[in-house]
């Protein structure tokens, strides 16, 4: 049951050690959230907690996916069930705690109540607020933000982050399909695609803390992606029409 007009999507494979911890923190907020979880068949039962979670809470949701099909297919998923229920304000985030469900507040404040289309939850727009992560994954997250910078030409810090609040019109004005980026690269893209058509981005600083329970998902081949795909994305920019 649909019981605001915020909505926190969380994608999730092998989190059972978080999920639950997740959904009654972010239920526990002052501001009132309905979350989707977007599941990736995950064989450790992460479903199985979700579902049982939805005797007690009406407004947690599940779509079950077949398997591990990408991070930005299923926010992409996530986002087309959220304009097919009005959802006014929705937001990605992780599910391992790394971001932390009270900024959900100031990222939805950024977008309602101070102009932002899109707010983002940004690890460097303050410096590097970033806690428990090895000094070679910060440096390659911080100069990979730098490197989009430059290519794109877009004034973003954290370029690469995952934790983002959308309004309603800008899922509606992108063409959802044409997103090609299905790893780390379409958190980029996604921005990218919102800034070229002319949106109000707002980064908020927030302090990212790595995950304590669980396994990363990221590896080399998320990071080829970005690096590749960023240059291709700019190019193909340039054949493409930003109207809304």
């Amino acid at each position: 049951m649909k019981v605001t007009d915020r909505l926190v999507i969380i994608p999730t494979y092998n989190e059972k050690e978080n999920i639950e911890a997740i959904v009654r923190k972010v239920f526990s907020l002052e501001t009132a959230f309905d979350i989707l979880v977007i599941e990736d068949n995950s064989p450790d039962g992460t479903a199985a907690i979700v579902k049982s979670l939805q005797k007690e809470f009406s407004q947690l949701h599940i779509i079950e996916r077949k398997g591990k099909l990408g991070l930005g297919t299923a926010y992409i998923t996530g986002f087309k069930w959220a304009l097919e229920n009005n959802y006014e304000y929705v937001f990605e985030m992780d599910a391992d705690f790394s971001h932390n469900p009270e900024d959900l507040v100031r990222l939805y404040e950024a977008c309602a109540n101070q102009g932002g289309d899109m707010a983002i939850g940004s690890r460097y727009v303050s410096g590097v607020n970033v806690v428990n992560w090895p000094m070679g994954r910060v440096l390659m997250s911080y100069f990979a933000s730098k490197y989009v910078r430059i290519v794109t030409g877009m004034k973003i810090h954290d370029a690469t982050a995952g934790f983002k609040c959308y309004t309603k019109k800008v899922l509606e004005t992108i063409n959802l399909d044409k997103i090609r980026f299905k790893g780390y690269a379409f958190q980029i893209e996604m921005k990218f695609t919102t800034w070229k058509f002319g949106f109000n981005i707002i980064e908020v600083p927030i302090i990212f803390t790595d995950r304590t329970q669980g396994t990363s998902k990221m590896s080399g081949g998320i990071f080829n992606e970005a690096v590749w795909g960023v240059i291709k994305m700019k190019l193909r920019s340039f054949f493409t029409k930003y109207e809304r």
